[in-house]
């Protein structure tokens, strides 16, 4: 017999670890009731379309897919063609893991990446990436895309991205935001969707699903009808049009209708803020970014912090050497604690 552990105990390596928030849950036993049509033609795909056009207050088009990485690499391929750049921050997610997909689904698309202090990209590094080369040997930009919250936890201002769009109108690129943790960012900035996207001058939006409390999903929104023909062919082809789609789309309903959406944002980025504040008299670390949504990075020596390994913790280090801890939509308050009175004892 298969032994399964029972050890359930938090961890905050990944908001991926997290299970299926209730809402969620209860919208996927509902469309589990008999049976509909397949491939998107039933009543709970068009419904969460529905919802996402009221969230946004715009006719959008809206497809589903099963991940980012399908999410972000189709949606960056209707944008460019083969011989065609894409301008990203060096630690974006589409250039650091996604191994290579944006490349393959636009056929070459290639990434240009631009070095950032912080993962946020600023009009001046989007304007040296997009000038520096002109001629017929070097692939002509074409798009932008910037993530959201960033891969360092930082969120841009509405402010900010409606003066990357103006740099991307300037220059004539398409600006695409990877929204993984789009519903994070909304939270941190109490804007309204609308604000944070096409108000802004976003064209397309990847908004997660996953990391906010969802079992798999993304939505793809185009805000650009244009930009959007032929969408759902790409998504045939690369596998991620679901026969039967409405146990993609459906939890989607119960996020959007109920609001869990944003509570469950609201709850991830309180508990980061609550790590933040609970180790802020440490003196052998520091925190590595500033606490925008809802992630901490810490940053400490490898001895100190194989000891918080040795109490069980789980963390990775992949960016900038520093400990990411995340936090989602179920995280126990008492574990945060409990973690930051580990950090304290070893490093303060």
């Amino acid at each position: 017999m298969t032994h399964i552990s029972t050890d359930n105990s938090q961890q905050f390596a990944s908001d991926n670890y997290s299970g299926i928030c209730p809402e969620a849950w209860a919208a996927m036993a509902e469309a589990n009731q008999g049976h509909a049509t397949a491939y998107g033609d039933d009543p709970w795909t068009q419904r969460a379309s529905d919802l996402f056009r009221d969230l946004f207050e715009t006719e959008c088009e809206v497809f589903f897919a099963f991940n980012g990485t399908a999410a972000n690499s189709l949606s960056l391929a209707a944008l460019c063609q083969s011989y065609h750049s894409v301008i990203c921050a060096q630690s974006a997610h589409v250039e650091t893991d996604e191994c290579g997909a944006p490349e393959f689904f636009s056929n070459g698309s290639k990434l240009l990446t631009a070095p950032t202090v912080d993962g946020k990209m600023t009009s001046e590094a989007i304007r040296t990436m997009a000038t520096s080369r002109n001629d017929i040997h070097f692939p002509k930009p074409k798009a932008v895309t910037i993530t959201q919250s960033t891969e360092t936890g930082r969120v841009y201002s509405v402010e900010e991205l409606s003066a990357l769009s103006a740099t991307c109108r300037e220059l004539k690129l398409h600006l695409h935001m990877d929204g993984a943790r789009f519903a994070n960012a909304v939270a941190a900035v109490g804007c309204t969707p609308a604000e944070m996207t096409w108000k802004a001058g976003i064209e397309v939006l990847c908004f997660g699903g996953t990391k906010n409390g969802m079992a798999i999903g993304e939505a793809i929104v185009f805000f650009d009808h244009t930009l959007a023909q032929d969408f759902d062919y790409r998504c045939k082809q690369a596998g991620q049009l679901a026969s039967k789609m409405r146990f993609l789309s459906s939890p989607w309903v119960g996020m959007l209708e109920s609001g869990a959406w944003q509570r469950n944002a609201q709850h991830a980025n309180a508990c980061a803020k609550r790590l933040r504040d609970g180790i802020a008299g440490i003196t052998k670390g520091s925190i590595m970014y500033p606490t925008e949504a809802n992630a901490v990075f810490l940053m400490s020596d490898e001895e100190r912090l194989n000891q918080l390994r040795e109490r069980g913790w789980r963390f990775y280090t992949f960016i900038g050497g520093s400990a990411r801890f995340m936090f989602a939509w179920d995280t126990d308050i008492a574990r945060v604690d409990q973690l930051a009175a580990d950090i304290c004892d070893i490093m303060r």
